[in-house]
């Protein structure tokens, strides 16, 4: 610090001494962290990226209005969009708000569209300010279940950290229970029911598998069917429905079914609904796209060469729905 000492032309008088004031310490500000979570939901203050949010969320529910079907699953997701909403301006204007607890249960036959919009849901959950990755962890009960005592719990929580801030999709979930008290099993769903209480902010679980079996589920454990408080139904297609799916998997793919291909197409699959209590289901339809595309370059192959409508076109001939 200078001191400045100025002397006066009379010398009779003291000089002047003037000490500088201290300067003020300049203040450190600490950002403060940004909590977001189920009950915490993101705050936002910034109007472009508040339109950036609402972008990705239309864009996303566009994506799920192009799904074929699915129309009970499809308001469901709306409901629960609209209720995240509200809740959100309710804590804005301080009125009490609903607490978040958005785990679920998709019930459904294999094909029907459960990981899809699981993975959805997760991107959804996301962008409105709920969760803080979106990401989906995806497993079964290989994955949860270990082999001896202890090695369980390990490997349920190690899944469990992967999904923190994200969702855990459980396929086949009522496997976790088939093989009764004994089975270690039981010990992966209480390690799920202890952490959907420990990170209920920053986790969202969804349990997938057959209707009936996930119904005798919930009812092996009393405080499961309470935890859930989403329950989505998944329907089989109808014989149009699947004929839609398909055309679409074959136009993305470049190929287009002559008249006669796509009745074939119809006859084929309806008697395969008939026959098979899953048939009504996307996964087939795609095998069946696959093994028609194969079943077209065979025929191709025998040729030297191909013009470009006949690479593109399907014929009755390559149908086939013989070991799907």
């Amino acid at each position: 610090m200078t001191i400045r000492v100025t002397f006066r032309p009379d010398n009779q008088l003291p000089p002047v001494i003037q000490t500088p004031l201290p300067r003020e310490p300049e203040r450190i500000v600490t950002p403060v962290p940004e909590l977001v979570g189920l009950g915490r939901i993101r705050k936002n203050n910034n109007v472009s990226s508040l339109e950036k949010d609402k972008d990705k969320i239309k864009e996303i529910l566009d994506e799920l209005e192009s799904f074929t079907g699915l129309v009970t699953v499809k308001r469901l997701i709306r409901d629960l969009q609209a209720f995240v909403e509200i809740q959100k301006r309710r804590t804005q204007e301080k009125l009490i708000a609903e607490p978040l607890v958005l785990h679920m249960i998709f019930r459904g036959n294999p094909g029907t569209g459960k990981t899809t919009v699981a993975r959805l849901v997760g991107r959804l959950l996301k962008e409105m300010g709920v969760l803080q990755k979106g990401h989906v962890i995806e497993c079964e009960r290989a994955d949860l279940v270990g082999e001896y005592i202890g090695h369980t719990a390990q490997k349920t929580r190690e899944q469990l950290k992967k999904a923190l801030g994200g969702v855990l999709f459980i396929d086949e979930a009522y496997s976790l229970a088939r093989g009764g008290e004994k089975d270690f099993g039981k010990e992966a769903i209480d390690a799920l029911v202890k952490a959907m209480e420990d990170n209920k902010d920053n986790l969202v679980l969804i349990l997938a598998g057959y209707r009936q079996e996930m119904e005798w589920f919930l009812q092996t454990n009393p405080g499961l069917r309470s935890r859930f408080p989403i329950h989505i139904d998944f329907p089989d297609y109808s014989l149009d429905e699947l004929l839609s799916i398909g055309n679409l998997m074959f136009k993305t793919r470049q190929y287009e079914l002559t008249p006669e291909a796509r009745a074939a197409l119809r006859f084929q699959l309806n008697n395969l609904l008939n026959t098979h209590p899953y048939a009504g289901n996307a996964r087939l339809v795609r095998n069946l796209v696959e093994k028609t595309v194969r079943k077209q370059a065979v025929r191709l192959f025998q040729k030297s060469s191909s013009s470009r409508e006949e690479l593109i076109q399907i014929l009755p001939v390559d149908i086939n729905l013989e070991d799907l």
